[in-house]
């Protein structure tokens, strides 16, 4: 079966046993504040049943042994569909699956104490846990007359059963003090930030939401369509909790996601590299992620720490050839999130957790572009601390493809190793003193085995 393998087994059937196998802290590769790879726990409509947070924890050994840092969960609070809310209409912020109420006690993911077990799993493996954040809105509330609109509004939070952070139409737009925000969302009552009662519960004070997720454990955060709200808010809820965060800003528009990063100190989704990606990928256009890339049209061109990377999650999958997607954001600048359906049903899992074991090794440093065209693109990575940098070659052709490129002098009179065995074997090259070397890629046809790409460091390397 071998090392690997078996301790992978028997750190499941310690789980199983309620056994903790890894020591607290125990964190495999790079932290969540440096950059680690993060699994996004979850993909619309998950089995309900309340069996979820049972079945993240029984993920996290196998995903520790993978070498992920973090993993990201649904919005955990009751919503107003009840158990079958996937949490994006949030109801009674303090209830986590403990009060009956929206017809169940348990939310669509479980019961609190099936998430408190779940968060202190991921913790025993040092793997932190990001939360995912919705205050954009409320839903679910009762009527009542609303003076500000001169009609019955669903705005009465009065009976929620946790008793914390009731509200009603004052606390949302219009009101007395504002007639709106930056936006709002699905119809839902729009949540009033600037007013210190919703502060107060949702971030600014020790009775908070903010205080209640940290109390279960909660390390980190995602922000949930940032758009509807200014970015101060998250801004404010950092300097009371701190932690790492990143924000849902859905545009392509790079000036835009930028400043709300700077502006929250929070990181942001690179939703223009995802497009262009798709059109690189899926439509053999190569040229324009090069060309966004060279000329600052994705977020990762411009700032690398700000940018979190992902090829598909809960609310858009259009990539369709994955692997080079995966290929790229693993070898790639920023911060790469991989999601669950990708990992666990729809690709090979070894390629995967190949690709993250390159960019926990391999992966750093800043990025030049070696050469590309309409199905082709190799980059190199300068390396930075104690990666040493790599050579990505992608072929989205139907055939194997082999180029001279010339690397310059970081690996310039060295061997060079193919470290994701995609060519078949163990295959070495010798970089020419001139830096000039001869790569090779296979053809893209998964369902052959081939999967269109090829990476190259410094033999020895792990």
């Amino acid at each position: 079966m071998g090392i690997r393998k078996t301790a992978a087994v028997l750190i499941v059937v310690l789980v199983a046993l309620g056994i903790s196998a890894v020591p607290a802290g125990a964190a495999k590769y790079s932290s969540l504040e440096d950059g680690g790879v993060i699994m996004q726990a979850f993909y619309w409509d998950v089995p309900g049943g309340g069996i979820w947070w049972d079945t993240i924890r029984s993920k996290i050994p196998e995903w520790y042994d993978a070498g992920i840092s973090a993993i990201w969960i649904p919005p955990a609070s009751k919503g107003m569909s009840g158990n079958s809310s996937m949490g994006y209409d949030p109801y009674d912020f303090f209830d986590l699956g403990e009060y009956y109420q929206k017809g169940t006690v348990e939310t669509r993911f479980g019961s609190k104490q099936e998430l408190v077990d779940m968060i202190n799993t991921a913790h025993s493996y040092g793997i932190k846990v990001i939360a995912d954040i919705v205050i954009n809105h409320r839903a679910g509330g009762d009527l009542e007359w609303n003076p500000f609109v001169g009609d019955y509004t669903w705005t009465d939070f009065s009976k929620v059963a946790s008793g914390k952070y009731t509200a009603n139409y004052e606390d949302f737009h219009p009101n007395e003090v504002k007639c709106c925000d930056e936006g709002t969302f699905g119809g839902f009552p729009d949540i009033a930030h600037e007013k210190s009662w919703d502060q107060y519960w949702l971030w600014a004070s020790d009775e908070s939401y903010a205080a209640y997720l940290r109390s279960i454990g909660v390390d980190a955060w995602r922000f949930d369509y940032v758009k509807g709200y200014g970015a101060w808010v998250v801004k404010d809820w950092l300097s009371w909790w701190g932690g790492w965060a990143v924000g849902e800003y859905w545009d392509t528009n790079v000036d835009a996601l930028l400043s709300w990063a700077y502006d929250s100190n929070a990181k942001v989704f690179d939703f223009p590299l995802y497009y262009k990606m798709d059109e690189a990928f899926d439509n053999n256009n190569i040229p324009a992620l090069v060309s966004a890339l060279q000329n600052g049209g994705t977020v990762v061109s411009r700032d690398p720490f700000k940018a979190v990377t992902f090829v598909a999650n809960h609310d858009t999958d259009i990539i369709w050839n994955k692997y080079p997607a995966y290929a790229f954001i693993l070898t790639y600048e920023g911060q790469p999130v991989i999601f669950y359906r990708d990992y666990e049903e729809w690709l090979n899992k070894d390629r995967l957790n190949n690709l993250i074991w390159i960019h926990e090794h391999l992966a750093g440093g800043s990025t030049k572009i070696l050469y590309y065209d309409s199905d082709e693109l190799i980059f190199e990575r300068e390396g930075y601390g104690d990666k040493p940098g790599l050579i990505t070659y992608i072929n989205l052709g139907s055939d194997w493809t082999e180029r001279w490129v010339n690397v310059g002098s970081k690996f310039a009179g060295y061997t060079i190793h193919e470290y994701t065995g995609n060519l078949g074997g163990w295959v070495d090259r010798y970089v020419q003193y001139d830096g000039w070397v001869k790569l090779t890629a296979p053809p893209y046809d998964p369902a052959n085995g081939y999967y269109g790409y090829s990476i190259w460091s410094y033999a020895g390397v792990g």
